[in-house]
């Protein structure tokens, strides 16, 4: 109740950011989300087909994060986390659509019912930067609720909202051209062949040209590089002429990474045009792995939708000027929720309307000093259908109903259909090839322990009621089931 009696108040204007902790040395915060940016989706992650020289150039202005992770396998989990500081259990949001995703009878759970959009009672951290004295914009993707249920970016703290509500079925304008997707708001007209990454990069030029006088949070939130694969011809013409590899080589994939890229280029050339380079943290971030059907992160297991680190462990660089030093690395783990505490304590925000989260500060990782270590957790109640054609699954799911937790070196993965877990040695074994699960009981033990306990902390609901239409050894679906599929495409 406290804390929806708060909400009310700063969307009324009638609370003070003064006494909430202002700072006058508050930096201005560019928040670069991409989405199914995988891993070695980057020429510095060691891809030698993908070309990305500006964010290779922000890598060595910046800090590389080598162990960053997304909150869940794809995106609205993701980004509800992000926005929250709050793993999933808090707000019941595991994926993207409903639970039930494929065929049912290769279900043998009923999952838990997902939630689709963010109860307006979280405070997000654009409410938190909005109340201590920024201007606060989104641009591109919101996925967490729409206009009229109290949840959309405007609700959500967010001033300036180009994009928001609406998705996506093209790349090239009209973007919503299927009659079926919501426009983008914002966006009423456009020029026939206009590419929407590059839109959208025009747009936040415009918004660092309007607020450079007063603090900003500008959440660049592309759009790129998710389904559809669509990019401009000149640019798949290149990438048709250069030789890929087993994990990078399809062209048109290449070439939206590359236009990615170009945007990420003229904003950071847009704040040093604008003076505004020295005092701006910039954080370049990914919602969750890359998509199978298109890349792979070899040597990492799995892709998006998996709890494997394929699916989950992402490209992170922050470069923060007179505080991160260029090119530097570290290799402590952090996970999505810990943007919240962090960007708070960047902003110098003392009071904030929300200090009840789950994410830890990495603010002391900028300045090279050790954080303290912890334990970071996943949970997947729900069912996520294979991609058509991927191969490398043979399963009709990429994820079935499963928890998982890191610590310290050992990565724990249980599924609840049959009550199994795996263990892996993530520091030895990156690519989590070798179960230690049978042969280090003890350390399977003590991690189980802590992951139901985390569970219990989280009021985490666990799918244990058996789907009667289950019917094993049928297999309805090969691979992804284009028929009888809910909840949206399997690329979600």
């Amino acid at each position: 109740m406290q804390k929806t009696i708060l909400k009310i108040a700063v969307l009324l204007g009638l609370l003070s950011s003064h006494a909430f902790g202002q700072a006058k040395d508050q930096p201005n915060i560019l928040f670069i989300l991409v989405d199914d940016w995988g891993w070695t989706d980057l020429s510095s992650a060691g891809s030698k087909y993908y070309e990305t020289p500006n964010i290779d150039r922000l890598r060595k202005e910046g800090m590389w994060f080598s162990q960053a992770y997304s909150v869940g396998p794809n995106c609205a989990p993701s980004r509800a986390s992000l926005m929250t500081g709050k793993y999933t259990p808090r707000h019941g949001i595991y994926t993207v659509g409903n639970s039930d995703r494929g065929n049912s009878v290769d279900r043998k759970l009923i999952p838990i019912e997902n939630n689709t959009v963010l109860n307006p009672s979280f405070v997000t951290i654009a409410e938190e930067l909005k109340n201590a004295g920024y201007s606060t914009g989104l641009i591109g993707k919101w996925q967490l609720g729409g206009k009229g249920k109290g949840a959309d970016a405007h609700a959500q703290g967010f001033d300036h909202v180009i994009g928001g509500t609406g998705g996506t079925s093209a790349y090239f304008y009209p973007y919503n051209k299927d009659g079926k997707t919501s426009p983008h708001e914002g966006i009423t007209s456009g020029q026939e062949g206009e590419y929407l990454t590059d839109r959208l990069t025009d747009e936040a030029l415009k918004f660092l040209d309007s607020h450079k006088q007063k603090p900003f949070f500008l959440y660049l939130s592309y759009f790129a590089v998710h389904t559809p694969i669509e990019a401009k011809a000149d640019i798949i013409a290149k990438y048709k002429s250069k030789k890929g590899d087993a994990y990078h080589h399809n062209p048109v994939y290449a070439a939206m990474i590359q236009s990615a890229d170009e945007g990420v280029g003229r904003v950071l050339k847009q704040l040093d045009a604008l003076n505004l380079a020295e005092n701006t943290l910039v954080v370049f971030f990914s919602d969750n792995g890359g998509m199978g059907a298109v890349t792979a992160q070899h040597p990492l297991r799995g892709s998006k939708g998996m709890l494997y680190e394929g699916g989950v462990r992402v490209p992170l660089i922050v470069k923060w000027p007179g505080k991160t030093k260029p090119g530097s690395q570290t290799d402590s783990p952090v996970i999505g929720i810990d943007f919240y505490p962090t960007l708070l304590e960047v902003a110098h925000i003392q009071k904030p309307l929300n200090a009840d989260v789950d994410g830890q500060s990495f603010a002391p990782l900028l300045a090279g000093k050790p954080a303290a270590q912890r334990d970071i957790f996943w949970h997947f109640p729900a069912y996520l259908e294979a991609y058509k054609g991927d191969q490398r699954n043979r399963d009709a799911f990429r994820t079935r109903p499963a928890s998982t937790i890191r610590s310290g070196d050992f990565k724990l993965h249980q599924f609840y259909e049959d009550g199994r877990v795996e263990l892996y040695n993530i520091h030895a074994d990156i690519g989590e090839t070798k179960d230690l699960a049978k042969s280090n009981p003890s350390k399977t033990k003590e991690l189980k322990d802590k992951l139901e306990a985390w569970k219990q902390k989280t009021n985490a609901p666990v799918p244990t009621q058996l789907n009667p239409e289950y019917a094993p050894g049928s297999r309805a679906s090969s691979g992804a089931s284009a028929a009888g599929t809910k909840g949206g495409a399997s690329e979600e």
